[in-house]
């Protein structure tokens, strides 16, 4: 393997459970590129262990006893390296269904030896398959954020150990929503996160049902309730605008016009809100490269996802009330 990328010591890990063939891509797209590929897996019923061990990648089985988290068990893989690999300077954070693009780590590590102020830094993640659904295109339409310095990053980014270590990495505890989270503790300490505009990864969300876009947004608004939870009273107000958004459009709304609605039914109309919003979302929506059907879909996406993102909002008000183990709400 290479030693050393722009004078960088740097390792991935790379986590999953069940993801076959794209596991082997990712794996094949990181050799040569990094010291050390570590994999751990989520309670896989495949040959995905086997597999990683074959690509001569590290492997790391979680205990099942406990409950999967990502945000668990990227800190399984990075803590193992960081105790074993003393001279390594940063950790490639990578999903098993993603591919790593062919010049990337270069120019994510050239960034962080030139600016010693940034902890992690990202790149653009493409949708391996965006025409397949109107799902996985609403995805590869979410990972197209801005570049320069950011808030966050998502479960695909370069991170500094030093600054990895510094927060203590993710929160094992959440199960959705850790990168944003870890980022907030980064920022925190004056650290920088950042997006360059290059290639970094291409993703399969393998997204072509409805219930899986219902269940993805549910564990979006699980998440921003549990960061809000976690920091909702710093002077960032980390969430809430996420969160008041939600409970507006997906509780206040609709509770008060079916109040109404009891007074008399012409209040009813008063629905109309969801349809002029989409349109406002519609006419805002800065997406160039889409067509008109595409920027309404995506327009339409934003607006009803309210509603399971409520649902998630409330899982995670029900579950800490009655004191219940979180476990990940997947789509696939």
């Amino acid at each position: 393997m290479k030693i050393s990328t722009n004078n960088l010591q740097i390792a991935a890990v790379v986590i999953g459970r069940n993801e076959g063939p794209r596991l082997i891509t990712c794996l094949e797209s990181l050799l040569g590129c990094v010291e050390y590929i570590i994999y751990v897996d989520s309670g896989s019923s495949d040959n995905s262990l086997q597999e990683a061990e074959k690509w001569g990648a590290i492997c790391l089985s979680l205990d099942m006893n406990s409950p999967f988290t990502a945000a668990r068990a990227r800190n399984a893989g990075a803590n193992y390296l960081i105790q074993k690999y003393s001279d390594l300077s940063a950790i490639q954070f990578i999903d098993g269904d993603c591919e790593m693009c062919s010049d990337w780590l270069d120019k994510g590590c050239q960034f962080l030896i030139e600016n010693s102020k940034y902890a992690v830094v990202c790149g653009r993640v493409r949708e391996r398959f965006p025409e397949q659904s109107i799902y996985n295109e609403l995805c590869d339409i979410e990972w197209n954020t801005s570049a320069g310095d950011a808030m966050a990053c998502g479960g695909i980014a370069l991170i500094r150990i030093e600054a990895f270590k510094q927060v203590g990495g993710f929160r094992d505890d959440l199960i959705a929503g850790e990168e944003p989270e870890m980022c907030f503790r980064l920022r925190g300490i004056d650290w920088g996160i950042y997006r360059l505009n290059a290639e970094m990864a291409i993703h399969d969300a393998a997204m072509t049902r409805f219930s899986q876009w219902w269940s993805r947004a549910k564990r979006a608004g699980y998440a921003y309730a549990s960061s809000f939870y976690l920091h909702g009273q710093s002077t960032e107000k980390f969430k809430r605008k996420e969160v008041f958004s939600i409970m507006v459009w997906a509780c206040f709304i609709p509770t008060a016009i079916l109040l109404l609605s009891l007074i008399n039914n012409y209040f009813l109309a008063m629905f109309l809100i969801y349809f002029l919003q989409t349109l406002k979302v519609y006419k805002n929506c800065k997406l160039e490269d889409k067509n008109n059907f595409t920027k309404l879909i995506y327009a339409t996406s934003i607006v009803f996802s309210k509603f399971p993102q409520f649902l998630g909002l409330a899982k995670f008000i029900s579950n800490k009330l009655k004191s219940k183990k979180e476990y990940l709400i997947e789509y696939k």
